[in-house]
């Protein structure tokens, strides 16, 4: 065994008043597990960068606390930078910049365009037959007719997460309409009643309409799938499935809004599990052919009443698990990833990375 020890950058961003933001749990499990692999992490923002060094902390196990530190330029960066907007600063590209010249792995690339995800995906006819039907809201008339065609119906913000944003509409025989949000129920009277109040928001902050699936239910209640996946060598593998349940609402199923988990355990089958692993191959390939190298990510699926499965959502920035042995597999994969990643440029020099 040599002395190499493997350097790991996690980039985040800070918040409004200048403490570190992101994952903090997350980080500390890294810097623990990597110490025990003979690796160190540290934590740092792209305002923290300069030519020869980096400024970031690091964890000491020792002192039981988080230490500032220079640091030379790491063998890898995984990027945890949590906002949309925080990604798409002059600084946050710069860095990206940096690290390509510097033949600097790095990974995920950037948060994924909803709209733009479901377009790179449905060229894949393997991957098309599990989407909904799904178009850009552009104006009015298309999307009376999009909601004429399904008469229920999702609007979600092309650049959002973690559910924030999304509604439902529903239409009925009379071409009422009731729009349904985590907090909110409101009646309109016709479409044309409902576009007057909306139609700034829609435009504005770029929305996607998507058909209603009507969703399996256990218990009583619609549920679905939070699949996490990994790269490993060439392929992509399953790192952990949870299900989440509906509650007191059932626009959406996360946790923060309200949703209930329950193990897999108690719906596993082996159409679930092919489903699983056939999705994460197929979606790991396609964005990282198209957007870039993709270490991590997660998928939001459902199974429709009438038995057949569904893609939602990939997330190119998954939120922690509260299934506690998910998240330990997680940390297993990334530290895994990490090493490879790192060996593997020792090795070639050959690594994909984010394209401009």
């Amino acid at each position: 065994m040599n002395d190499f020890t493997p350097l790991i950058g996690i980039v985040t961003s800070r918040k409004l008043n200048g403490t570190i933001g992101g994952n903090g749990p997350l980080f500390l499990a890294l810097q623990k597990k990597l110490i025990s692999l003979n690796g160190i992490s540290f934590v740092f923002t792209p305002e923290d960068v300069s030519e020869e060094y980096i400024n970031g902390y690091t964890f000491s196990p020792e002192e039981n606390q988080w230490r500032k530190a220079r640091f030379p330029y790491p063998d890898l960066v995984y990027n945890r930078i949590p906002f949309r907007k925080s990604e798409k600063e002059e600084n946050s590209q710069k860095l990206f910049s940096i690290l390509k010249e510097k033949n600097i792995p790095f990974f995920n690339p950037c948060f994924i365009d909803k709209y733009e995800l479901f377009q790179l995906l449905k060229k894949d006819s393997s991957i098309a037959q599990y989407l909904p039907e799904t178009i850009l809201v552009k104006n009015q008339k298309d999307l009376f007719h999009f909601l004429k065609k399904f008469m229920g119906i999702y609007l979600k913000p092309v650049q959002s997460s973690k559910g924030k944003g999304i509604f439902r509409i529903r239409m009925d025989s009379h071409s009422e309409l009731l729009l349904e949000g985590i907090n909110r129920h409101t009646r309109y009277p016709s479409f044309t009643h409902f576009w007057n109040e909306w139609n700034e928001e829609l435009l504005l902050k770029t929305y996607i309409a998507q058909e209603e699936i009507l969703s399996a239910e256990y218990e009583g209640t619609r549920f679905d799938f939070r699949i996490l996946a990994h790269a490993n060598q060439e392929e992509y593998i399953l790192t952990g499935v949870g299900v989440r349940l509906s509650q007191k609402q059932d626009v959406t199923t996360h946790i923060p809004s309200g949703g209930r988990l329950i193990p897999y355990q108690q719906l596993q089958s082996n159409d679930h599990d092919e489903f699983f692993q056939t999705i994460v191959s197929k979606v790991g390939h396609a964005i990282t052919a198209h957007i870039g190298y993709f270490g991590e990510f997660s998928i939001d699926a459902g199974l429709s009443q009438t038995g057949r499965y569904y893609i939602f959502e990939v997330n190119s920035k998954p939120m922690s698990f509260d299934e506690i042995e998910i998240e330990e597999s997680k940390i297993e994969n990334l530290c895994k990833l990490f090493l490879q990643l790192i060996n593997q440029k020792k090795m070639h020099e050959n690594l994909p990375y984010l394209e401009n």
